[in-house]
C-alpha cells in the first residue's frame, strides 16, 4: 500500500466562530487517524493495553495553508516521514487536501512508545509495534533515523 487516506466529514462542532475548521479539531482528526490506522494494521488499542505500551508524542505541529469550511469534502493522507530503524523513534505526517487537490493543512507528530507500568520509553520496540510500522507507507523524503 503507497498510502493510508480518509475522507473526513466536518461537523458544525469543530468550527471556530469564524466558520472554519477550528485549529484543534485538525489535531483531533490526525490522532484518530493514526489509531485508525494501527488498529488496521494489527496493532489494537486492547493489544497495547494488554502488553503496556502506547505512543507519545514529543512535538506536534500544524502549517495551515487554506480555510476549511464546514460542507468542504477533505481527504487526509497518513504517512512516517522519519523513523529509526528499531521504530523507537518516528515522525508522522498527516497531509489534509481539499477536493480540487490542493494542500490545505499538514501535522507534523514527533513520538515513540512508552511503557506504561514503568511511564517511560518502551526499551526495546514491542516487536509489533515495529512490525507495524514497518508496514505504515513512507513519504517521498522518508529519512531513517
Amino acid at each position: 500500500m503507497s498510502t493510508f487516506t480518509r475522507e473526513i466529514s466536518i461537523r458544525w462542532s469543530d468550527l471556530d466562530p469564524n466558520f472554519h475548521l477550528r485549529h484543534s479539531a485538525y489535531y483531533d482528526f490526525g490522532a484518530q487517524h493514526r489509531i485508525e490506522i494501527l488498529s488496521q494494521q494489527g496493532l489494537t488499542m486492547k493489544i497495547m493495553q494488554e502488553q503496556h505500551f502506547g505512543p507519545i508524542a514529543f512535538r506536534e505541529e500544524c502549517v495551515f495553508r487554506k480555510e476549511i469550511h464546514l460542507n468542504d469534502t477533505i481527504t487526509i493522507t497518513t504517512k512516517i516521514g522519519k523513523m529509526r530503524a528499531d521504530a523507537s523513534r518516528w515522525t508522522i505526517v498527516h497531509d489534509f487536501h481539499n477536493a480540487e487537490g490542493a494542500l490545505c493543512a499538514k501535522i507534523t507528530i514527533d513520538g515513540a512508545w512508552m511503557d506504561t507500568q514503568l511511564r517511560k520509553l518502551a526499551v526495546p520496540t514491542p516487536p509489533i509495534a515495529l512490525q507495524v510500522m514497518d508496514s505504515i507507507p513512507k513519504t517521498d523524503d522518508f529519512i531513517l533515523l
